[in-house]
């Protein structure tokens, strides 16, 4: 599913901190083969890092998965209580902790008066919000927990919470496992790297944009993770600190499962949740990456508890950690139990295997070049040829490649000219390489446009062929890359012979037992001039349209 896995141990300090109780970020390919391993100072620091490390993955056309180990979501009926009503729940929500949020380049931050000011517009005192020094006590936030939830109707825990057994209420700002300071200052800064505009068309937040499902629909996919879910893998050689064991450990058990085909699994979420529960975890509450069942509690659990008080009736807390909460995944682990919903396949184990990716290239092209006869294709094809089988990994797929005279040439004076690529479904956008586009040309995926559901529903067809319609401005001379949906191209041809302006190619690669053969037959048998390159029958896929599109963009430059 994923190339890179990113897991991310957040923290709320106020100053600059490195060490124990600070960010820790781990990077893993899809082998568990670390990329790299950072400990940034400050969360300003650590959300460059982040872009960086997108940047660079989506350059390579790669999916990534982002995990943070701080609730993205709260008890359901909060967003209402705050008085937000503009966007889904969710979303309301963080856009309102963004916008009131300062936190300074330095640690620096105001998380304290945020929820003061949170508490007071719910419920004009000190709840649901509570923990924090003496100093910024007020009427509106304290340092005790207040016993509210029972009279007040807003829940404690989101149900995903008292799934787990010993995961900590969002609303605790400070002590032992607290996670509230970490949500209010890591939302800003997953809303802020999915918002961003060079991929934004092509990131999700898991679950709340994409279901309790599978997202292939997305390039880029932010969890909310919980290290001590995990907590008897929890490898110590890979500290200290524990902050550290637990994104190097927890990103090679993502990796992990991914190659065992377990992790579309546990997108799913606990699959006996009822429709209402489904309800409030995809619109409001979210949900932890890999809980897949509710953890039984081997005891009842002892009511929570504060240190004993001193003075002014304060906790006892040490002044020079006053500022800091205990991050979430360390004293917690005692209650945690073990991982009993997500079954790992298999324990992190050495193997022994080429890593050097420019020797992996040479070494399949290598393969490629032994197993697939590439001289029967002109020269200037063996290019597209070699790196749809590598994209395949499957030089048979060869022998159904089909194309039009000269349709290589049309495509790549297409690119270099500056014309737009028009695909068919996100996942083709996503794997194309946008450093090597000539004319740093435009890609239009119309799929997810708002009048898309309404045209397909008059025109009594699929989403992905009304999205063809939208098309018509952007026809003319551009290269059209289908990579999933038969009726998809079609739709276009229809609008050819109608008609319309026309591509300077069409990449025909649309997957399916359903109608991808007989529309691949429809192109290559349309006639008029019509550019095209194309996978007979039923194999194609969004990884081969994207790929013809890389070799196109890539003989621009030789």
């Amino acid at each position: 599913m994923f190339d890179s896995f990113v897991i991310v141990d957040w923290s709320a300090a106020s100053q600059p901190k490195t060490g124990r109780d600070s960010i820790w970020i781990c990077a893993v390919d899809r082998d568990g083969v670390e990329r790299l391993v950072e400990n940034p100072q400050t969360r300003h620091s650590a959300k460059n890092l982040l872009r960086e490390l997108l940047s660079d993955a989506t350059a390579r056309g790669e999916r990534v998965l982002l995990g943070f180990d701080f609730p993205f979501g709260y008890p359901a009926g909060f967003a209402q209580r705050l008085g937000l009503n503009h966007a889904p729940p969710w979303r309301a929500v963080w856009d309102e902790i963004a916008e009131r949020l300062k936190d300074a380049e330095n640690n620096s931050n105001d998380r304290f008066t945020v929820a003061a000011e949170f508490n007071r517009r719910v419920s004009n005192r000190a709840f649901p919000f509570w923990g924090c020094p003496v100093r910024f006590t007020d009427d509106f936030l304290g340092p005790k927990h207040h016993n509210g939830h029972a009279a007040d109707g807003l829940a404690e825990k989101r149900l995903i919470d008292r799934w787990m057994v010993g995961a900590q209420p969002c609303w605790k700002l400070a002590y032992t496992g607290s996670v509230g300071s970490q949500s209010l200052t890591g939302i800003p800064v997953v809303r802020a790297l999915r918002d961003d505009p060079r991929w934004a068309q092509r990131a999700r937040i898991w679950p709340f944009e994409t279901g309790l499902a599978v997202p292939d629909a997305a390039q880029i996919v932010f969890a909310e993770v919980w290290p001590s879910w995990w907590r008897r893998d929890i490898r110590g050689d890979y500290g200290p600190p524990n902050d550290k064991a637990q994104v190097r450990t927890v990103a090679r058990i993502f990796a992990s499962a991914d190659g065992t085909g377990a992790l579309p699994t546990w997108f799913v979420g606990d699959p006996d949740l009822t429709a209402e529960q489904r309800r409030v975890v995809e619109t409001e509450e979210a949900w932890t990456l890999g809980v897949t069942r509710a953890r039984q509690r081997a005891a009842p659990a002892p009511t929570p508890t504060l240190p004993r008080l001193r003075g002014r009736g304060a906790p006892c807390v040490n002044r020079a950690d006053e500022t800091l909460p205990r991050k979430r995944g360390r004293e917690d682990r005692r209650a945690s139990g073990g991982p009993v919903g997500a079954e790992i396949a298999s324990r992190v184990r050495k193997y022994t295997y080429l890593r050097d990716p420019e020797a992996i290239y040479r070494a399949s092209f290598a393969a490629i070049r032994a197993e697939a006869d590439l001289p029967r294709f002109p020269a200037v094809q063996r290019s597209l040829a070699l790196r749809l089988a590598h994209a395949a990994g499957d030089v048979a797929i060869l022998d159904d490649l089909v194309s039009s005279r000269g349709a290589v040439q049309a495509g790549r004076r297409a690119l270099a000219a500056g014309m737009p690529i028009l695909v068919d479904a996100e996942m083709v956008a996503a794997g194309i390489i946008r450093d090597r586009l000539p004319a740093q040309n435009r890609i239009i995926c119309t799929l997810h446009e708002a009048e898309v559901a309404k045209l397909a529903a008059a025109q009594r067809t699929t989403r992905s062929a009304a999205a063809v319609e939208l098309w018509r401005p952007h026809l003319q001379g551009a290269v059209v890359a289908i990579g999933n949906a038969p009726t998809a191209l079609f739709r276009l041809l229809e609008l050819l012979a109608e008609g319309a302006d026309r591509p300077a190619l069409v990449l025909g690669f649309p997957v399916g037992f359903v109608g991808a053969a007989e529309a691949k037959e429809a192109l290559t048998g349309f006639g008029g001039g019509l550019g095209y390159v194309a996978l007979r029958g039923r194999r194609g896929g969004s990884a081969l349209a994207a790929a013809a599109v890389n070799v196109l963009a890539a003989g621009t430059r030789a």
